[in-house]
C-alpha cells in the first residue's frame, strides 16, 4: 500500500436499558419479530442521550424499517444520527438511512439521538407496523401514508448546545465485543483543521472503542516524538477545545495529547494508543530489530512520560514492512517483527495494549509470507491488515481498479490483492480470527484521463485531490463524484474524465457483514478527518458490527 504521510498510512454511572412500555424486548412469536429497544445512554437532567437498537428476530431478511413512537411531555428529540427522524408534535417517526435498511436474520442496527429534558421511555411504539416489543410484526417497512412535516433542528450528532458547556461524562456504547478503531492523524490539525474536538462533535467518539494517534517516529531504532508542536505544545482556544476550556500559557501539557486527555474524561471507556512508524517513518524499525530490548525501552520511556502517561492505553506498531519493501526495503528476516513485538510486550506488561497495523498483501510469496505474523500474534492484542491501497494512481496509466476490494473480480490487476485473500491467508497461518480487524479507507483513489466507466480502463495520471493528487476524502467524493456502481464489494464512479473508487456506507455495511461472518474482532479505519461532519462512515461501521 503506497501512501505518503496520510497513511505514512458508559460514564461510570449505570447504563439502563428500558424496554418499551415496560415489556421486555424479545421475540414474541414462533416466527420471530422485528423489535426496537430504547436505551438510556446518559442523562444530565436538562438533557439526555438515547440509543435505539433495531433487531431482526425473524428468519428472513428485512428490507427497511420504520419506527413510530410518542415521547411524554417534557422531553423531546433535539438531534439524531444514523436514522432519518421526523416529528409532529410529540409523535416521532424514525426511518432507516438508505445504507442501513437491510437486516439479515438475527442482525441488529443502532441509531442514536440527543434529547431535551430528562430521559423518558417512548410510548405507543411500533416498528414496521407491529409492537416494538415483538409479536408478529411485518418484515418490511410499510409505506408512508401521512408524512410528518416537522423535522428536528439538526441531524448532526451530538449537538454542542443540548448538553451544558462542560458536558458530563459520556459513555461509549458496547459493540458486542467488536472493536471500532480509528486513526487520528497528528498533522490534521494544520491544513485539514481537524482536531480532537471534532471526534466528539461528529458523534464519532461515542462509536469508537479505540483511537490510534499517528504517528510517532522510529528514527535510529528508537521511539521519538513525531511533531512536538501538534502533540503537546499547540495552545487551544475555548472554541476549539474539547471541553470548552482554553489552554493557558503555563499549563504543563497542551496540544492534541491534552485534548485526548479531555476526550477520555468525557468518554471513560475510550482507549488511546500511540502508533509508531507509518509509510514515512518505518525505516527505524530495521535498526530496532537489531536490538529489540533497547527499542522497547525507548518506547516505554516516551509513552510513559509523566506529562502524558495517562493519555495512552497502548502502543501500536505500523512497520511498513518487515522483511519486505515499502518506502524502503527491510531485510531483517522473518523473525524480526515477532522479536520487536515480544520485546514491547515484555517491557509494557500484559495489561497494556500492544497492536500492529500490517500488510494486506495476500499474494503467493507476498509480504504476508515474508514475516511470521502468527508468531507475533501471541503478544499482540490485535492485528490490522491494511486492506486498502491495493491499487491507485501510483500506477499512473492504470488500469483503473478499486483500491479496497473485499473480493476478487474478473480482471483484477493482481492476484491476492483483495481483503478476503489477506484475511484467509492470515487465518491459514494461525492468526486467530478474533485478533484480526478489517481495514476501511475513509478516502478514495482516482485517475484522470479515463474514458472507460468500468474498471480496467487506461489513464493519463492521478486525478486532482485536495491535499494529494490521486487521493480525496469520502466527505468530498460523496458530493463531487457520487458512486454509481460496485465491484469486488466496494464502490466506484466515473465523473468526466476522472475515475474514483471508495467505500460508501452501503459497501461498508457489506464489509461489516463479512467481518461478522468471518468472526473478526471488528474493524479499523484510516482516518477520522475523511468522514462527514456527522460521522456517516463510522456510523456504518458501528451499525454494521452490531
Amino acid at each position: 500500500m503506497k501512501r505518503s504521510l496520510r497513511r505514512a498510512l458508559w460514564a461510570t454511572g449505570a447504563v439502563v436499558a428500558l424496554a418499551v412500555a415496560a415489556v421486555p424486548m424479545t421475540t414474541a412469536s414462533a416466527a420471530g419479530s422485528v423489535t426496537a429497544t430504547f436505551t438510556k445512554v446518559q442523562d444530565w437532567g436538562t438533557g439526555h442521550e438515547g440509543r435505539v437498537t433495531v433487531t431482526n428476530g425473524t428468519g428472513a431478511s428485512v428490507n427497511g424499517w420504520r419506527i413510530e413512537f410518542d415521547l411524554p411531555s417534557g422531553t423531546s428529540i433535539s438531534s439524531s444520527w444514523d436514522a432519518d427522524v421526523t416529528r409532529t408534535g410529540d409523535h416521532y417517526v424514525a426511518v432507516n438511512k438508505s445504507w442501513a435498511g437491510s437486516l439479515a436474520p438475527g442482525a441488529s442496527f443502532n441509531w442514536g439521538y440527543n434529547g431535551t429534558g430528562a430521559y423518558k421511555g417512548p410510548l405507543n411504539c411500533t416498528v414496521n407496523g407491529g409492537s416494538c416489543a415483538g409479536g408478529g410484526t411485518p418484515t418490511t417497512a410499510p409505506p408512508t401514508t401521512t408524512a410528518p412535516t416537522t423535522k428536528p433542528p439538526t441531524t448532526t450528532a451530538p449537538p454542542t448546545t443540548a448538553p451544558p458547556t462542560t458536558p458530563p461524562p459520556t459513555t461509549t456504547p458496547p459493540t458486542g465485543g467488536k472493536k471500532v478503531v480509528g486513526y487520528f492523524a497528528e498533522w490534521g490539525v494544520y491544513g485539514r483543521n481537524y482536531h480532537v474536538k471534532n471526534i466528539h462533535t461528529s458523534g464519532s467518539a461515542a462509536k469508537l472503542t479505540h483511537i490510534l494517534y499517528a504517528f510517532g517516529n522510529t528514527t535510529g531504532g528508537r521511539c521519538s516524538i513525531g511533531d512536538s508542536y501538534a502533540d503537546y505544545d499547540k495552545a487551544y482556544t475555548a472554541a476549539d477545545s474539547v471541553d470548552g476550556v482554553a489552554d493557558t500559557w503555563d499549563q504543563p501539557l497542551r496540544g492534541s495529547f491534552n485534548q485526548l486527555r479531555k476526550l477520555k474524561k468525557m468518554y471513560p471507556n475510550l482507549k488511546v494508543l500511540w502508533s509508531f512508524g507509518g509509510w514515512t517513518w518505518s525505516a527505524g524499525f530495521t535498526q530496532a530489530a537489531q536490538n529489540p530490548a533497547a527499542f522497547a525501552d525507548s518506547c516505554y520511556s516516551l509513552v510513559k512520560d509523566p506529562r502524558w502517561a495517562d493519555v495512552f492505553d497502548g502502543i501500536d506498531v505500523d512497520w511498513e514492512y518487515p522483511n519486505a519493501c515499502g518506502l524502503q526495503c527491510d531485510a531483517s528476516g522473518p523473525n524480526a517483527f515477532k522479536n520487536v513485538v515480544s520485546a514491547l510486550r515484555s517491557k509494557f506488561g500484559s495489561s497494556f495494549l500492544v497492536t500492529a497495523a500490517i500488510t494486506a498483501d495476500g499474494s503467493n510469496g507476498g509480504k504476508i509470507d515474508a514475516t511470521d505474523y502468527a508468531g507475533a500474534a501471541t503478544n499482540l492484542n490485535w492485528l490490522m491488515p491494511m486492506t486498502y491501497d491495493y491499487f491507485g494512481a501510483f500506477n499512473a496509466q492504470g488500469p483503473t481498479a478499486p483500491h479496497s476490494p473485499l473480493y476478487s473480480y474478473s480482471g483484477i490487476p493482481q492476484q491476492g490483492f483483495w481483503s478476503d485473500a489477506a484475511i484467509q491467508k492470515l487465518k491459514s497461518k494461525g492468526v486467530p480470527a478474533n485478533k484480526l480487524l478489517l481495514g476501511i479507507g475513509f478516502y478514495g483513489r482516482g485517475w484522470t484521463g479515463v474514458t472507460q466507466t468500468a474498471p480496467g480502463g487506461t489513464a493519463t495520471g492521478a486525478a486532482p485531490g485536495t491535499y494529494e493528487a490521486g487521493i480525496e476524502d469520502y466527505k468530498v467524493l460523496k458530493n463531487t463524484c457520487p458512486a454509481t456502481a460496485t465491484v469486488g464489494g466496494t464502490a466506484y464512479a466515473k465523473c468526466g474524465s476522472n475515475w474514483w473508487s471508495y467505500d460508501t456506507p452501503a459497501t461498508i455495511g457489506g464489509k461489516m457483514s463479512y467481518a461478522n461472518t468471518q468472526g473478526l474482532g471488528g474493524a479499523f479505519f484510516w482516518e477520522l478527518s475523511g468522514d462527514t461532519s456527522n460521522g456517516e462512515l463510522i456510523g456504518a461501521i458501528k451499525g454494521g458490527l452490531g
